[in-house]
Order: structure tokens, then C-alpha cells, then sequence
């Protein structure tokens, strides 16, 4: 059975895969267990310009460190209307003097729903995206792995589940946002669902 490392210093990406790859593999360790304690170099790895680009520098990086096998991700936001921002800024996108007081999650809808306000529902269209890495630093060898999730912005905030742009995310085909979705449910139509079991196939015939 393979064992990994899940390197990501996010409690809620952490959480969802850990569900997600529950059935491919239970053996997942975080970074803390691992013993890798947090660098200030961890701040510059997501510098490039491509979901891709991040995702394996992320999974590089740590593996290096770890000498482990390792699973990275870089996820985000792709809004048409924008010109697919936030994209790879997605976690960075609001300026936070512009909302004092907010969390970055609030921040970030706020500043979402300020640049849209004046486009009407069928110019709303977006996705999410998740690239998953895994990099083994033994052999040197790198696989990425791609989800996609189409939506729609909504005007108003809508759900208390999830994190991030999740309760301004309307899953269309089943008409609740992402933070209406119970967890299995966001699973199983998320991004990072997609993206994760692809690479837990890839991991089973490893």
C-alpha cells in the first residue's frame, strides 16, 4: 500500500483529501507528521503563472525535504467575465487594505462580487480548477493530474459549508452552491474530487 505525503499547510484541503484518497490509500501523512516544520521559502513556491507550474513546484519542493513520495495541489478560480481571475491568485486576490476587518475568504468575495456587480447572470460563468502533483524524489519522477468544475457566480452568498469562494460557487447541474453541498456531495463534483481520483487510479496500479 503506498504511503505519501499530503503537502499542503491548508486544514480544509487537507481534510478533503484525505476523504477523497480513503479509498485508494489510508496512508496519508501530513506535513506536521512528517516532521516538516513550516519555512519561509514555502511562501515563494507559488510564483508561476500555471496551476500546473505551482503544483509541481509545491510537490518538488517538499519532497526534496522529505525524501517521501508527495502530493501537492494548486487550485483556484476561473472567472470568464475576468479574463479567468483570479486564477492562480485565487487565494491572494482581494486587497486587503480595501476590506479592513474581513478574513482573506471574505475579503476575497467581497472583491469578487464588487468587480461583477454590473454583469448579469449569463455573463457569470466560471470554474474551479485543481491540479494535483505527485513528484517521487527517489526517481525523480513527476505526474500531474487535472480537475475541472463548471459553474456559475452567484449575487449573493449562499451555504455555511465549505471554504473560499464555495458559497458564491453555483453547481448549475445541481443547483446549490458549493457550500450548500454536503462534504461527499462536493467530493464527488469538486475540482479537487475530480483531480484526486485520478491520481488514486493512478496510485492503485502503481
Amino acid at each position: 500500500m503506498t504511503e505519501f505525503l499530503l503537502a499542503t499547510r491548508s486544514a480544509h484541503k487537507a481534510k478533503e483529501a484525505r476523504a477523497i484518497l480513503a479509498a485508494a490509500t489510508p496512508r496519508v501523512l501530513s506535513l506536521d507528521a512528517a516532521g516538516v516544520a513550516w519555512s519561509k521559502d514555502e511562501e515563494d513556491l507559488e510564483r508561476y503563472a500555471t496551476f500546473e507550474e505551482n503544483a509541481a513546484a509545491k510537490a518538488r519542493y517538499f519532497g526534496r525535504r522529505s525524501g517521501r513520495l508527495v502530493v501537492a495541489d494548486d487550485s483556484g478560480l476561473e472567472v470568464q467575465a475576468l479574463g479567468d481571475r483570479p486564477g492562480v491568485r485565487t487565494k491572494r486576490f482581494a486587497p486587503l487594505a480595501d476590506y479592513p476587518g474581513l478574513s482573506r475568504d471574505d475579503a476575497n468575495n467581497q472583491h469578487l462580487l464588487k468587480l461583477l456587480a454590473e454583469v448579469p447572470p449569463a455573463g457569470r460563468r466560471a470554474r474551479y480548477v485543481c491540479v494535483a502533483a505527485l513528484f517521487d524524489p527517489m526517481a525523480g519522477a513527476l505526474h500531474s493530474f487535472r480537475g475541472e468544475a463548471p459553474g456559475r457566480i452567484l449575487r449573493l452568498p449562499r451555504g455555511s459549508g465549505g471554504f473560499g469562494y464555495d458559497p458564491l460557487f453555483l453547481d448549475e447541474e445541481a443547483q446549490r452552491s458549493f457550500a450548500e453541498l454536503a462534504p461527499e456531495e462536493k467530493n464527488e463534483r469538486s475540482h479537487r474530487g475530480k483531480a484526486f481520483r485520478a491520481l488514486a487510479g493512478f496510485l492503485e496500479g502503481r
